[in-house]
């Protein structure tokens, strides 16, 4: 169980600025991943993104909210609990649509699953009421001090004594009724730092400090209520409905420890993906130092280059202007041949006449 993550992608992330409520404030230096994920613990939606170890955003997704295009590759949405409203920028408009569809079906299916849940809790509100009558209703005043009827009617008990008025035999009960007030006070409380427990654990997973002050003060809340127990224990042992909530309250300690200890767990797989993200980050850095490096090796390279090339050209230039002359050269030559050619011959025809 916990957090899955069922949807990423990448962009520049934005939010609303809190004094003029008009200006976008980058919260990210270059685009980050964005990510989608599933609480199937809590069954709701969230999308969050962290910045290195930086949660930059973390926005429980709930039926009431939209999600606006405001440009081709510009979205925003509103998060009422987080008192804020996020901008996403996208590197393409077809990034900024699948974003948007990703968030039309989990919005919906946020609105099926708080459906289901109020059915649920709809189910369940009257059974529960009824047992909470139950165990109530042994210490109500009339239990104690006898109804309208009972009080006008003499009636005579075990040790023959009229019911008509309080004596001081119904003090015991009396003090027993204040504990077990008292006691189920302290039950609500317990039950309401049990849910407060829960959700401030859920919504704050991005923030492991905070998550380990709140486990630690709830670790206490749970030391103080064991005490009480124990002290309950022996000032009420007369009671049996002291007796119930104590069982129940135990059952809850129990329930509150186990997820204390699930949370532990949750902070301890947290840490490792903060130090995988961190070492990802790293490689990042390294790998983009490298491109750095090449891109000015590349940038040197193509400098030698056209050097290379201006000196190829001015070569072939002077090969060509060579050639050009040794052309003419040899039509030089040709004609000197020719021409003692010629004045062989004439040579020849004078020697033979003579």
């Amino acid at each position: 169980m916990g957090e899955q993550p069922i949807y990423s992608t990448r962009a520049h992330v934005f939010q609303i600025d809190p004094n003029t409520k008009k200006n976008w404030v980058p919260t990210s230096k270059h685009a980050v991943t964005v990510s989608y994920f599933y609480d199937s613990t809590r069954n709701v939606y969230r999308i969050i993104s962290l910045d290195g170890s930086k949660a930059i955003i973390n926005s429980t997704i709930t039926p009431n909210m939209t999600f606006t295009k405001t440009s081709q590759k510009f979205g925003q949405w509103a998060d009422s609990r987080a008192n804020t409203v996020y901008g996403l920028g996208f590197s393409s408009e077809h990034h900024l649509s699948k974003f948007a569809e990703k968030f039309q079906e989990f919005k919906e299916a946020a609105r099926l699953a708080k459906e289901k849940s109020q059915e649920k809790m709809e189910l369940t509100s009257t059974p529960s009421q009824e047992s909470a009558g139950e165990i109530q209703s042994p210490l109500t005043p009339e239990s104690i001090n006898g109804t309208d009827d009972e009080r006008t009617t003499p009636e005579v008990t075990q040790n023959s004594e009229p019911r008509a008025e309080p004596t001081q035999n119904a003090l015991p009960f009396a003090h027993s009724s204040a504990i077990s007030k008292h006691w189920e006070a302290e039950l609500a409380t317990l039950k309401g730092n049990n849910a407060k427990l829960t959700a401030a654990l859920l919504e704050s997973t991005a923030n492991v400090k905070q998550w380990k002050q709140q486990l630690a003060a709830y670790q206490e809340e749970a030391e103080r209520l064991h005490k009480r127990v124990t002290e309950l224990e022996c000032v009420s042992s007369q009671a049996n409905a002291v007796h119930t909530h104590k069982t129940e309250l135990n059952q809850t300690i129990q329930e509150l420890e186990a997820t204390l200890k699930k949370k532990e767990e949750e902070i301890e797989k947290l840490r490792e993906e903060i130090d995988n993200a961190k070492e990802i980050q790293a490689q990042r850095d390294s790998l983009t130092q490298k491109l750095q490096e090449v891109e000015v090796r590349n940038k040197d390279l193509e400098g030698q280059l056209s050097d290379l090339e201006q000196r190829l050209e001015k070569s072939q230039s002077e090969q060509e202007a060579f050639r050009n002359n040794l052309k003419t050269l040899l039509e030089i030559l040709d004609g000197k041949i020719f021409e003692l050619t010629e004045l062989r011959d004439n040579l020849a025809k004078l020697i033979e006449c003579s």
